[in-house]
């Protein structure tokens, strides 16, 4: 089969990572060029009409986390009242990238140093995955884990100030896809969007 190029557009540098991580699990030939975004989802909601019309020149995934909307449908249908164009693969986090990682429950909590038994069972379902995984951190017995991930005792922050850092460590260390999909069916939907992805030109 032919190489596929791709672009990215991602919400931060860990949603990158995690695409990059499957686009390798996939064992597809992808080659990607520009990674766009990293500045959040409201950068991908402004710009996503243009990755819509440029994906006739070049395959565009699009990953962005679903937060407080009710269902994928609900947020692809406010963000492009277009069709979406067959080269462009979006793609929804259920609820955020992070419940993709919990889904991986083993390694998670081997990374993080906690029990297995605190990982919740069904991460699709939390409601906060982001404020879970920090909370989870802090019982860590890793001084490197706490000091990433969760905030300072006197911090405003949602999370410590190597989040990203520590958590693309695992993406690329530890995380095993297949375990992960197999609990989690957003990733699995990602999953095998990528798997059987055929461009149009």
């Amino acid at each position: 089969m032919s190489p596929i190029p791709v672009n990215l557009a991602i919400e931060d540098e860990l949603s990158e990572a995690v695409l990059r991580r499957l686009l390798d699990y996939v064992n597809r030939d992808y080659h990607v060029g520009t990674a766009y975004g990293r500045t959040g989802y409201g950068y991908l909601r402004k710009t996503i009409q243009g990755w819509n019309a440029g994906a006739r020149s070049i395959p565009f995934i699009l990953l962005t986390d679903l937060d407080e909307y009710p269902c994928p449908p609900a947020l692809i249908q406010e963000w492009l009242n277009v069709p979406i164009h067959p080269n462009l693969i979006f793609r929804v986090a259920v609820r955020e990238v992070e419940s993709w990682l919990l889904a991986d429950a083993a390694n998670i909590a081997r990374f993080l140093s906690i029990s297995r038994q605190s990982i919740p069972i069904r991460c699709d379902d939390i409601r906060d995955p982001k404020r879970t995984l920090v909370d989870l951190a802090r019982r860590s017995r890793s001084s490197e884990v706490r000091d990433g991930v969760v905030p300072g005792p006197h911090s405003t922050a949602s999370q410590g100030p190597d989040y990203n850092g520590v958590l693309i460590r695992f993406v690329k260390e530890f995380w095993d896809v297949d375990r992960a999909g197999q609990a989690s069916p957003s990733l699995e939907g990602a999953i095998n969007r990528l798997r059987l992805f055929n461009p149009i030109w």
